[in-house]
């Protein structure tokens, strides 16, 4: 048995739905620019050759157990930005997974938040900097409760909505996206080895805009998933 010379950190986990077990979190990939839309209204290419992946630390998750959650503005931004996506969940992992059976290893689906502090990120995207402070913050990936597949299936059309204060500022499908699911898992699996835990943040649609303190946001994946936060 280890000994530690301090107690480890709690396991970050997120809640499913149906039960009283909880998912742990291994590792965050996020892909970019995965909607036409986004990668428009951010000034960049339409790329559908090589997906643009970024991660997150696992600890920056804020699991919405279903009740709402707080989360705290970061520091050193002004323009702190949301960006609705949907989660996925992995129960199996590997490296050079096919993309016929990609699928397989999903545990289940959710929505969650890609906050990211706009103005860090076009500093480093002018001075071709990484853009890990922009998006590898703490509190910066909300998600909701999960879904398993057992419940829900294998989500082909799905309105992706986020509204703050009660108004509209993202729609989008999940029908739209670049990539889809088994694709994701397909590129991702050359780059990194994949593992059960892991949680894939699919892009986002157009229509990502600033928040404030006190915004209450309400994220929805069609009827599946849920998230309620508000910013403090």
């Amino acid at each position: 048995m280890n000994t530690f010379v301090f107690e480890p950190a709690e396991q970050p986990s997120l809640a499913i739905a149906g039960g009283d077990a909880r998912f742990p979190v291994h590792r965050i990939y996020c892909i970019g620019r995965n909607y036409a839309d986004h990668a428009r209204e951010m000034g960049a290419a339409v790329e559908r050759g090589q997906p643009m992946f970024f991660t997150k630390p696992a600890d920056a998750i804020v699991a919405d157990d279903g009740h709402g959650i707080d989360v705290p503005y970061p520091p050193a931004t002004k323009e702190l930005h949301h960006e609705v996506e949907m989660i996925v969940a992995l129960a199996h992992g590997g490296r050079d997974i096919a993309r016929e059976s990609a699928l397989d290893g999903v545990f289940g689906y959710g929505v969650g938040l890609d906050l990211t502090r706009r103005d860090l990120q076009a500093a480093a995207k002018a001075k071709g900097h990484p853009w890990d402070a922009a998006k590898a913050f703490d509190a910066s990936a909300p998600a909701s409760v999960l879904v398993p597949v057992a419940t829900c299936g294998h989500p082909v059309h799905a309105a992706l909505t986020l509204d703050v204060n009660g108004e509209r500022r993202q729609h989008g499908d999940i029908a739209d996206m670049i990539f889809d699911v088994a694709s994701i898992i397909h590129e991702l699996s050359k780059l990194w080895t994949l593992a059960p835990g892991d949680l894939v943040y699919t892009g986002t649609p157009a229509g990502v805009a600033a928040l404030a303190r006190g915004d209450r946001i309400a994220a929805r994946l069609g009827e599946l998933a849920r998230l309620d936060a508000t910013i403090v």
